[in-house]
């Protein structure tokens, strides 16, 4: 959403994906539930006071918009290059931490005890938000709610649907529906490294644009449309000019989300039905489905949700330093992870949440367990085990706050397979110019099958 033209309207709509709950539709929080945000919690949900062992301070507003200098390319300064790692947590030490470890991350360190490692810094409550953000989250709390048995919401927003959840379907919703800056372009890269740490890049051109924001928006054109997502592969120059082109629907459960592909070699325009829950991630090697972007997204009607609590944990957060335009991929990407020295953990208050396949749907992951940070509702941490009940692949995201526009947003993805020893790390911008543009504006004539062909050309 643009910040000047952002999504204010009550969306009395079913939005993006849905499930069915266990227990039958909550209802929003009563006005003195409400009251809270903005006194004890803050704006968005999260507890406002620090903790008692006073190791997660107070949220006091986030950092202010100038808080670094911003470089002619666009790259935010970090504004705690000052600080130093307080520990190290590694192999060898784990066990006196693990009561703020995810298994995930446990996992990894006994996978690469020699190499992964959590570099553990001051927290920094960093984050904060436009104040129509927290407007609309104010008016969410007694207003929306999941309809038709979890299948969508009415009365939504602009984003934050539930700043006080109730059960895990409503934080997941948090996740799906949280401000990530709005209608935006940007450059990033991907790599699949191979066990020796081989890799090539893939890079992409990402737009992804609310139908609110367009210049011919009208309710009756695009009122089942939430997003336009279009992706186009730069490089390498086999993949050049392939297009991935969706309409998140408001409702992917009554009417499942359009995709199309365009095939630049073939130059031809397919629709691509595959491009949801396990699907194979865009030129992702096997290495991600098409729900592990952007750590969840998509339609969650395959999993029954519970909200296990909350939980302090060690976790990426205000990833400067990794985000750095001073560096290489090829400084980022290793062997079994990405460089961890570059990484920066932090300690907070994260919502844990339980996914479990449902009986009868199918799905590569057969339990997740989420762990979502309470000042942002971003998944940080995803654990992802298989048919068997065993642990199979973690995702971490490095979490960095774009103070200059106030989005909270992934510095990078990394979804590590802890049986293959290979890994997908998503996003990284380093070495581009200007990666992000926000408040992209645009018309929805530029998100058609038809249009796939010429956005395509090589």
């Amino acid at each position: 959403m643009n910040k000047n033209r952002a999504r204010t309207g009550a969306l009395s709509l079913t939005l993006l994906a849905g499930t069915i709950l266990a227990n039958g539709a909550i209802a929003a929080v009563s006005e003195t539930q409400a009251a809270k945000l903005g006194v004890s919690l803050t704006p968005i949900g999260a507890e406002m006071a620090g903790n008692a062992a006073g190791t997660i301070p107070a949220w006091t507003g986030g950092l202010p918009t100038d808080a670094a200098p911003i470089s002619a390319d666009g790259f935010v300064s970090d504004p705690f290059s000052n600080d130093t790692a307080k520990f190290t947590i590694t192999a060898q030490n784990y066990e006196q931490y693990q009561d703020n470890l995810t298994p995930g991350q446990i996992a990894m360190l006994k996978r690469y005890p020699n190499t992964y490692r959590l570099p553990v810094f001051e927290t920094r409550r960093s984050a904060a938000m436009p104040q129509h953000i927290y407007d609309a989250a104010q008016r969410n709390a007694t207003r929306t709610n999941l309809v038709r048995d979890g299948n969508g919401l009415e009365n939504l927003d602009t984003a934050v649907a539930f700043p006080i959840p109730q059960n895990g379907l409503e934080a997941i919703w948090n996740h799906i529906t949280r401000y990530r800056g709005g209608s935006a372009r940007r450059v990033v890269a991907q790599a699949t490294p191979q066990v020796n740490g081989n890799y090539s890049l893939v890079k992409f051109v990402d737009e992804v644009v609310y139908t609110d924001t367009l210049s011919d928006y009208s309710p009756d054109k695009h009122g089942n449309v939430l997003f336009y997502f279009k992706q186009q592969v730069t490089e390498p120059s086999r993949l050049a000019g392939n297009v991935l082109l969706v309409h998140e629907t408001l409702d992917q459960v009554k009417e499942p989300r359009m995709a199309w592909i365009y095939n630049a070699g073939q130059r031809r325009v397919r629709r691509a039905p595959q491009v949801a829950y396990d699907g194979p991630g865009t030129a992702a090697d096997g290495l991600r489905t098409s729900d592990n972007l952007d750590m969840f997204n998509g339609a969650p009607d395959r999993y029954e949700w519970k909200l296990v609590g909350k939980k302090e944990l060690y976790i990426p957060y205000n990833s400067y330093r990794l985000d750095s335009p001073q560096l290489k991929y090829s400084d980022i990407v290793k062997a079994g992870h990405i460089n961890q020295d570059l990484a920066r953990y932090e300690l907070h208050r994260v919502w844990e949440v339980e996914a479990t396949l449902k009986s009868g749907e199918r799905h590569i992951y057969a339990k997740r367990n989420f762990f979502i940070d309470e000042d942002t509702w971003q998944a940080a941490v995803i654990d992802h085990y298989d048919g068997r009940n065993s642990l199979w692949r973690v995702a971490e995201a490095h979490n960095a706050y774009y103070y200059h526009e106030q989005v909270p947003l992934y510095a990078m993805e990394t979804l590590y397979d802890l049986i293959s020893g290979r890994y997908l790390v998503m996003g990284m911008k380093n070495e581009e110019k200007n990666p992000y543009h926000y408040n992209y504006q645009t018309s929805s004539n530029r998100y058609t099958p038809a249009a796939l062909r010429s956005s395509g050309v090589r």
